[in-house]
């Protein structure tokens, strides 16, 4: 498998239960997902007032509740290749009256609306699950639906493996782990999963292939032990 396929399969790991679970299992790590979410707030507060915004893995939504309480005229564009995630998010844009702003679209990034009409594109702790051989081809797939000047931005599991680092940032993880119920045999496997399982790129090659992509100047904007947010703009 080479750059030139651009979609990522989704993951039997989002079935129905994890759907259903997802935000409960998620909220005890709200202190970092809400200073996230804040911190994007910040970094699109020049969009346009009816900017249209694409949200890559919206999962069960969160970054469009995040956005669409601040910003009234934005609109929202949702995908995610798990059928069972998107139900869980269009049930929640429904409760919160969004779901007329939003449109939802089942499959991978390149079933995405294809032309560059985007003001900004969200790919909020996605990105580890597209497998190396693929990473340029997803960031590459964001790029050409903005507009000129428009912001992509990611946060993902973002390390360098080998780094003199790592050793005492996996123990860090390791609590996060154990916060969201993870049993002492995942943890114990937790390195092979990161190694083997997702596709962990360290910041300078997750830049290298942004701006490979075609992004001006990734920024790195967010840190949160072994999560990593960055902009860039087209």
């Amino acid at each position: 498998m080479t750059d030139d396929h651009h979609s990522a399969p989704a993951s039997p790991f989002f079935n129905r239960t994890m759907a259903e679970s997802y935000d409960e299992k998620n909220s005890k790590l709200s202190p970092i997902s809400d200073n996230m979410h804040f911190l994007v707030r910040l970094v699109l507060a020049d969009l346009p007032p009816q900017a249209r915004i694409l949200c890559v893995g919206v999962g069960t939504g969160a970054e469009i509740l995040s956005l669409a309480h601040a910003k009234e005229g934005w609109s929202f564009v949702g995908i995610d290749p798990s059928a069972d995630m998107l139900e869980v998010c269009r049930r929640r844009l429904e409760q919160a009256d969004l779901l007329d702003r939003c449109e939802l679209v089942h499959g991978p990034v390149d079933q995405a609306p294809q032309a560059a009409e985007f003001d900004a594109v969200l790919s909020l702790l996605v990105a580890h699950f597209v497998p190396r051989a693929d990473r340029t081809g997803f960031y590459r797939e964001i790029h050409d639906r903005l507009k000129p000047g428009g912001y992509f931005i990611s946060t993902e599991i973002c390390c360098d493996l080998e780094s003199a680092e790592f050793p005492e940032m996996l123990k860090n993880w390791e609590r996060v782990q154990t916060l969201m119920g993870a049993t002492p045999d995942s943890l114990q496997a937790l390195p092979d999963m990161l190694r083997d399982t997702l596709c962990v790129l360290s910041p300078e090659e997750t830049k290298d292939r942004l701006e490979t992509a075609g992004f001006e100047l990734p920024v790195p904007f967010f840190q949160a032990f072994l999560i990593r947010g960055f902009f860039a703009k087209k």
